[in-house]
Formats: structure tokens, sequence, C-alpha cells
């Protein structure tokens, strides 16, 4: 079975006023089809990074980078972005929600932007999944933060994605909120099989992966 994501030696070196950092070195990854991975370390360790080059959001500098049985390299901005439509997903510590949208519209807006059909339909069963069936019409504001990022949630497994990041998606979130939102996110990836890469500090969250990775200094421990 070919993995949804592999990193091959990944290295990424970005510039600095003092010279050129090295953020990730050598880096071998891989996670498999319906797998959920969670990957912990100290802040600067290069976790956010490894999600943004396997994601495409940032190059690697050498290496490797297959995402969905597809390699990375050379890509277009428009190529990456046929690779990941539709079929890759994102949930990041701050919501990103536009205020000027419901809770509804939030969630559809990307479906209707990836080309997908019957968006109404998934929006609404992607709001229902995550218990928000009753708050649609809600603009951000009159949301909670655990509601706010439960439609993130929604927004991003609507689409039923191959493969989901989360990039600490409890980070801003009290405990009692955060756990609801991570049970939610491994359930509903668990029950559409969708691979589940997860960035947090959170140990309780982690344990909840198949598997844990450890990062320290830009590489795998």
């Amino acid at each position: 079975m070919d993995a949804a994501l592999e990193l091959v030696d990944v290295y990424l070196t970005l510039p600095a006023a003092s010279g050129p950092v090295e953020i990730l070195r050598g880096v071998n990854f891989r996670a498999m089809p319906g797998e959920s991975v969670a990957v912990v370390g100290p802040s600067g360790s290069g976790k956010s990074s490894l999600i943004a080059v396997a994601t495409g959001i940032e190059r690697a500098t050498s290496g490797e980078v297959r995402l969905l049985g597809e390699s990375l390299a050379g890509k277009s901005e428009d190529a990456l972005a046929r690779v990941r439509r539709g079929r890759v997903s994102l949930v990041f510590q701050s919501f990103h929600l536009l205020g000027t949208m419901n809770a509804f519209d939030n969630v559809r807006a990307p479906l209707e932007i990836a080309g997908l059909a019957d968006v109404d339909r998934l929006a609404a069963s992607g709001l229902e999944a995550v218990g928000l069936k009753a708050r649609m019409d809600h603009y951000p504001g009159q949301l909670s933060g655990g509601e706010r990022q439960r439609v993130a949630v929604a927004r991003a497994l609507a689409s039923n994605p191959a493969i989901v990041f989360a990039d600490e998606p409890t980070g801003n979130l009290d405990r009692a909120s955060g756990a609801m939102v991570a049970d939610m996110l491994f359930a509903i990836a668990k029950e559409r099989n969708a691979t589940l890469v997860v960035v947090t500090h959170d140990l309780d969250m982690a344990r909840r992966a198949d598997r844990i990775v450890e990062m320290n200094d830009g590489r795998i421990v």
C-alpha cells in the first residue's frame, strides 16, 4: 500500500539576517492511508514546518515530498492547488473563520471553491457531525472558542478529504473544549478513513493517535 504522505531526507533552509537557518534536517516521515499520527516536540523543533512542506505551502530545499502519490517537486502553485483541492485539508490553532459569514457559509465556501457537487448538503452534514446543526446561522462572533474550532473542523472534513493536517488545533481552547474538539477530529477522521497528521503540545491529544513521532532540532528523534 502506498503512503498517503512520505518525506524522504527532506531539508528546509530559510534565509535570515544572520545567514541561512536550517529548519528541517534530513526528515524522513511516512503516514499511511487511514492512519493518525501525532507529531510532538518543543517549540521551534520544526513541527509546523513539517506540515508546511508536506502540503507544498513551503517548498523543501532538498529531498522528496510525496503527497497522495504525487511528488511535489517542481510543481507550480496551480499544480499544487490541484493536488490539494478537495483532498487535503488543514485545521489551525487560529480558527481562520470569516467574520462576515455564518457557520454554514464558512463551511460551504471552500467546498464551492473546490468545485465539489452538492455543497449545501456537505456543509450541513459537516456541521451536524460536529454537533452544530442548531448554530448554522450564527456568525463567528456569536460562537464560543470551542464552537468556532468545531466549525473549522467541519470545514476541514466536509469535503471528505484523503488527508487532514491539524496544527495545534486545541492550542487556543480550554481543556474541556479542547478535549471535545479532539474527540470529534479523531472520530470523524477515523469514520471517513482519512489520514490525520496532528501537531500538538498536548500529550493527552497525542496519545489518541495510532502513532506518535517526536521532533527535536529539525529532526525526527
